[in-house]
């Protein structure tokens, strides 16, 4: 006996709902209030978008034309230009290159491309480069990242000294940026002390390498915190005084001559500049090699912009800010960068000192005390990462000028220089990318990076969360849609995705033949798959999920401060550092907003963007900012709840001599006097709110009486399923999905109270309400089961009297015949299989029969075969279960003539009950696989004897994927009360 798919009690909704997975096209139908209209056929601008590869611009005009018309066809919305190459990474072949980005024979492929995407009533956007790390080959070594050298120069004062300063060691490029002096104390020369031993040796600050962003930290959003921690002092070391550091850039020429009376003592002068990094493009198509640009410098944007941009936009008039409406910047992976015209000034205006006499830190000496070199290496990043932000809103700015957006991958996982949450704010859709599972990222904590862009969207006030989805690397072709495209989907999903980048969707000239060319990552996703026909199935599940959630006000009750330090990139959901799941939500919050946006309104936090809050979790390493904290002061004292250790200190110089007697101040007017770390837990009321500590927010909040959003019987089902929560008008909304592969029942209790939770399933568009449920508590209890990788929209929209008990929710499925065979099989000749049919006496995987034609073959066949039933089956619910369907698993079926549609996810079960008769039933199963096995049987033959064609390397590693229809394939029904 098995237990699958969705029914209640009612014949009539049996037989409509076991017309699972059948994939009617999408219909595009206006916008409309009418939000079952809207999730049954969703409107074209739900659609998904595909990272559009031009792939070392090698396209055509007739290969831009079938792209765009193939994406209207099969629901997207539009497409992220994107020309780069990597054709030949990983020992792959370069494809040919095609005309280099920006030059005229591109720009009137690129005019091309808008114009049929306008034709077709697409939307683009546009990387503004070939590759990533923006840059390109007109990038002067002025205009690129920089970064601080210097040069030494040691002197014995008193002296007269003039003497021309070496120019520290540079790359093409080199600006003064000031001359000091710093004095040099006899511990610091390791002379001997009066007892004969030696004081310890100077030691930079540790790390100093990341602690300056003079190199990038890392992949994969790292926890950078560990940044704000110092070793301390050895015995007897000591610091160089900020005060006797001696500015001396007045004292030297342009020549580099510096003229100055020496005091007494034994000096080091600093000649400190600025030089380029030499970081340059990465994955650039052919002839757009190049330098990146300075990204903190806005003069250089500016230059790159007039250069490149401009006149591409000029030569599409104005489709740019209709048809082209977005600009795009890629990946953050330039490595360290540290310095750029002007940031002194802006580092006085943001942290209130001067930081010349502290750079003296960076060439590898103490000032004041560790921790004071620390703290300034902090403010440092911070400006920084404050100079980075400004790029991306005078990016902004310059899109605006044509009426269009960004949505720059602005945020990581790279660990550059950044506040990723600032940095979104500047944006118009949150960029963000997550992975399928792949040798190069195989965990969730390397593939998943949505939830820091959909917490700002919700914070700063934007509407669209996307992602490149789908990104591998390794598998070619065989990523299975059900296995690990839609899992890695609903999982970003929860985490508040509403629009899909589907990377990658490579175009390729017919002359480049099939499977054709490819870049070297990314699930391959565009006409050139063998199953693309069927795409139409998983896009619309796709798409309808979207729509909900670009209507929906996601709904949390916490708020995750993430603190002031830089790097700063909040990374996966469950990483959960607020302590929230599983029954509540939350969202990460940026200083900048909790700085200038966040106020009380009776006990509840709230932002402009109309998010509200029950509390404020503090994040644990117990470093705040000054500013930080005089406004959970005020919050506090306003109303507000904030959850969270006693803050230690600010590893910061701001707020000078006196910041630390007013830091202490605050944190014991709020925590109270002494450290509360050895305490369980604890709460105190100051001034109409309260602070609490040692618990997580799930705790505190469950302590104030407030219920889970969303929990669960048992705690196996909390673990084992993930949600998220969204409110449309006055329906609350709710999507639940499976995500390891395992089948769940789950009794689920939901927030809302006295209406009835109606079930919607994205995969078929089809609504019904739950057949059983009751209300405890003021919440709803419902009964769900899933399948491995289902999911469900569980939505609450009309009031119900009281419970009800009007049967299970979901079916059991009986078996009640097998349909066994033999089968014909009838393969492609085309594509190198037999021409006749081949009778499989029983269902067996092509790659292991004997035929070659068979064990290689990749793309469709079809299955035949008769089944006898003795009854009338009219009015019965009935289904074909198909059993196993490899490699990616698609099946078309057809019974008896009627096209039943295409299943693509477990059990592979397709309602027959319109299409079954009495007596003999003739069952025809479409079954298509990837081109991994032909790839490999060509990969033995000549060239002139295979029937693909690709730059792809298929090596010795590469095995057969099991293949085709295994079954066991059975005639299904279910019981009803």
């Amino acid at each position: 006996m098995n237990r699958h798919n969705k029914l209640n009690g009612k014949v009539q909704i049996v037989l409509a709902l076991i017309a699972l997975l059948a994939a009617a096209p999408t219909c595009c139908v206006a916008e409309s209030g009418d939000l079952e209209t809207g999730f049954r056929n969703p409107p074209h601008s739900a659609g998904i978008r595909g990272f559009w590869w031009w792939l070392n611009s090698n396209v055509t005009k007739e290969a831009i034309t079938r792209d765009l018309e193939e994406m209207k066809e099969k629901g997207f919305s539009g497409a992220l230009l994107f020309d780069a190459d990597g054709s030949s990474q990983r020992g792959n072949r370069r494809v040919p290159a095609g005309p280099m980005f920006g030059s005229p024979q591109w720009t009137e492929l690129f005019v091309h491309a808008c114009q049929e995407a306008k034709r077709l009533d697409l939307e683009l956007s546009l990387n503004i480069q070939s590759g990533w790390n923006l840059g390109g080959p007109k990038v002067t070594a002025e205009e690129a990242t920089q970064t601080l050298v210097w040069s030494k120069t040691r002197v014995k004062g008193p002296a007269t000294l003039e003497q021309v300063l070496p120019t520290p060691r540079s790359r093409y490029f080199y600006k003064d940026v000031a001359v000091i002096a710093v004095p040099i104390a006899a511990a610091q020369s390791n002379t001997r002390t009066a007892a004969g031993g030696k004081l310890p040796a100077f030691r930079p600050v540790k790390d100093l390498n990341l602690k300056s962003a003079t190199r990038e930290l890392g992949m994969s959003a790292p926890d950078c915190r560990f940044l704000l921690n110092t070793t301390p002092a050895l015995l007897g070391e000591l610091a160089v005084k900020s005060s006797d550091i001696l500015s001396l850039s007045a004292k030297m020429d342009d020549e580099g001559t510096l003229r100055w009376d020496v005091p007494e003592g034994d000096w080091v002068i600093l000649r400190i500049g600025h030089t380029a990094t030499g970081a340059h493009v990465s994955t650039q198509s052919a002839g757009w090699g190049g330098r990146v640009l300075d990204y903190m410098n806005p003069d250089s944007l500016d230059a790159y912009w007039n250069r490149n941009i401009e006149p591409l936009f000029q030569a599409i008039g104005p489709m740019a800010g209709t048809t082209l409406r977005y600009v795009h910047t890629d990946s953050w992976e330039g490595g360290g960068m540290n310095w750029t015209p002007g940031f002194d000034r802006t580092f006085r205006e943001n942290r209130g000192y001067d930081p010349l006499p502290w750079l003296a830190i960076l060439a590898g000496y103490v000032v004041d005390s560790r921790e004071d070199s620390n703290a300034f290496l902090a403010d440092f990043r911070k400006t920084i990462g404050d100079r980075v932000a400004d790029h991306y809103g005078h990016l902004a700015k310059l899109a605006r000028r044509h009426g269009m957006a960004t949505h720059p991958e602005c945020s990581g996982p790279h660990a550059g220089p950044l506040d990723g949450l600032k940095n979104y704010g500047r944006s118009e859709l949150m960029m963000s990318e997550f992975w399928s599972p792949s040798p190069h990222r195989p965990n969730p904590p390397n593939r998943f990076f949505v939830k820091q862009a959909s917490s700002a969207a919700h914070t700063y006030g934007k509407r669209l969360v996307g992602a490149e989805g789908f990104t591998t690397i390794g598998p070619h072709w065989n990523d299975s849609p059900w296995a690990h495209m839609k899992p890695s989907f609903d999982h970003e999903f929860c985490a508040g995705l509403n629009l899909l980048f589907n990377h990658t969707f490579t175009c390729s000239p017919e002359e480049m033949g099939i499977p054709g060319q490819e870049y070297f990552a990314g699930t391959h996703f565009n006409p050139q798959i063998t199953w693309w026909d069927e795409t139409p199935a998983l896009i619309d599940y796709f798409n309808r999920c979207q729509y909900l959630a670009q209507q929906g006000d996601f709904v949390a009750d916490v708020a995750y401060y993430y603190g002031d330090h830089i790097p700063n990139i909040a990374t996966l959901k469950e990483s959960d550092p607020a302590g929230a799941l599983p029954g509540y939500d939350y969202d990460v919050l940026s200083e900048e907003l909790l700085l200038s946006s966040l106020t009380v309104n009776e006990g509840r936090l709230s932002l402009p963007s109309g998010m509200e809050y029950r509390v404020l979790v503090l994040p644990d390493h117990r470093v705040l900012s000054l500013r930080a904290l005089k406004k959970a002061d005020g919050l506090v004292r306003a109303g507000a709840t904030i959850l969270g250790p006693k803050p230690l200190r600010a590893v910061s110089l701001e707020g000078g001599p006196n910041g630390k007697e007013v830091f202490q101040k605050l944190a014991d007017g709020l925590w109270g006097p002494g450290d509360h770390a050895k305490d369980a837990r604890g709460s105190r009321a100051v001034g109409l709110g309260r602070v609490a500590w040692g618990m997580p927010a799930r705790d505190l909040l469950q302590a104030d009486g407030i219920a889970s959003d969303v929990t669960f019987q048992d705690r196996q089902s909390a673990s084992a399923l993930q949600w998220i929560h969204y409110r449309i008008d006055d329906a609350d909304v709710y999507f639940l999905s499976e995500p390891n592969g395992k089948a769940v029942s789950a009794d689920a209790i939901f927030r809302c109270h006295g209406r009835i939770p109606e079930l919607w399933n994205a995969v078929d568009g089809f609504i019904r309400e739950a057949a059983t449920f009751k209300f405890v508590d003021g919440c709803t209890q419902v009964p769900l089961e899933f399948d491995p990788y289902e999911s469900i929209f569980v939505v609450f929209r009309r009031a119900s009297s009281g419970d009800r008990n009007d049967g299970p929710n979901f079916p059991t499925w009986q078996q009640t015949q097998s349909i066994a065979g033999p089968w014909d099989v009838t393969f492609d000749a085309k594509w190198g299989g037999p021409e006749q049919p081949v009778r499989f006496d029983s269902l067996a995987s092509w790659s292991d029969h004997s035929d070659a034609r068979i064990k290689y073959y990749s793309g469709r066949a079809v299955y035949r075969t008769a089944f006898k039933i003795d009854h009338d089956p009219a009015g019965k619910p009935l289904a074909v279960e198909l059993g196993q369907v490899k490699d990616v698993g698609i099946a078309r079926v057809r019974l008896n003539g009627t096209d039943l549609g295409v299943v693509w996810q477990p059990p592979f079960r397709v309602d027959v009950s319109k299409a079954v008769k009495s007596g003999e039933n003739k069952l025809e199963v479409e079954v298509v696989n990837s081109w991994r096995n032909r790839l490999i049987g060509d990969r033995e033959l000549t060239e002139d004897k295979r029937l693909t064609q690709t730059n792809v390397n298929v090596d010795k590693s590469w095995k057969l994927e099991p293949s085709g229809l295994l079954g066991p394939v059975s005639l299904q029904t279910t019981e009803m009360p």
